[in-house]
Parts: C-alpha cells; structure tokens; sequence
C-alpha cells in the first residue's frame, strides 16, 4: 500500500477505538470483565491520545500514553491494522508520542509489550528493562476483540 497516513493528537470515541481493535492484534491485551465501561475510561483518560488515518479517515493506528510531560512516557496501547503493518505507522505513533510528552532529551518511555511484540520494540530501539515492579490484583479473563 502506498497510501497517505496522517497522525493526529485526537480523542477517540469507545466505540471506534473498539471497532479500531478488532483489526488489530492489540485487543487481546484486554480483559473481558467489563470491557467496553473500562475502553469508555481509557478514552476520555488518557494524557496522549493519537490516531493514525488513512486517506478516507479510518483509523490504522492508535497509541495511547501517561505522562507527567517531565520525565517519563508509558505506553498503554498501541496498534497498527493488520493490513497496514510494515509500514512504519508504529514507528511513527511512538516518536510522535515521545516528542509530545517532552522529546527524547526529557522523557523515559517504558510500556509492557505483548510476547509477540518485542521484536518490533527491540528494532526501534528499546531494551528489556528489569526495574519494573508490578502490582496485579485485577479480574482478568482474556478475549478476542471481535
């Protein structure tokens, strides 16, 4: 595909962002115990927000990010459509996203990748941290987006 792909800072609707997983591999990361009420929470929450869009306005890439616009970036979510990977969307949403919380000079970017996934955060340069503590208690029963 040689299509034009436009990243933009937006606020997604719950509804699209659900409709925007079930093209992705990124859905799976979700649990099914009251999924839709904490996708509406995600939505409206979250410090970054980005969408990426193909020419007719569909959403083939999404990052979402918390930050405290001084020191560090954690990445929540982000996916590519299926059909758009390889293209360097994802790419994209990370460094735009890094730019946006205060550029590389400032701001540390930590997230939690999906097995599948670490392959492509190694290529763009990330590493395996091992100071990460975790604190999980939450009801967790995995699904597919569909």
């Amino acid at each position: 595909m040689n299509e034009k792909i436009e990243i933009n800072e937006e606020r997604l609707s719950a509804k699209e962002y659900i409709e925007f997983l079930k093209r992705t591999d990124l859905g799976s990361q979700y649990p099914k115990e009251r999924f839709e009420e904490r996708i509406e929470k995600l939505v409206k929450n979250v410090s970054i927000s980005l969408a990426a869009r193909n020419e007719n306005g569909i959403i083939v890439g999404a990052l979402f990010g918390l930050t405290d616009y001084a020191y560090w970036l954690y990445v929540t979510d982000l996916g590519v459509d299926r059909l758009y990977e390889g293209q360097g969307i994802g790419r994209s949403l990370v460094k735009t996203a890094h730019e946006k919380a205060g550029g590389e000079k400032d701001i540390a970017v930590y997230l939690i990748a999906n097995e599948n996934a670490i392959p492509f955060y190694e290529k763009i340069g990330m590493e395996k941290a091992e100071d990460v503590m975790q604190y999980n208690h939450t009801e967790w029963t995995e699904f597919v987006v569909e």
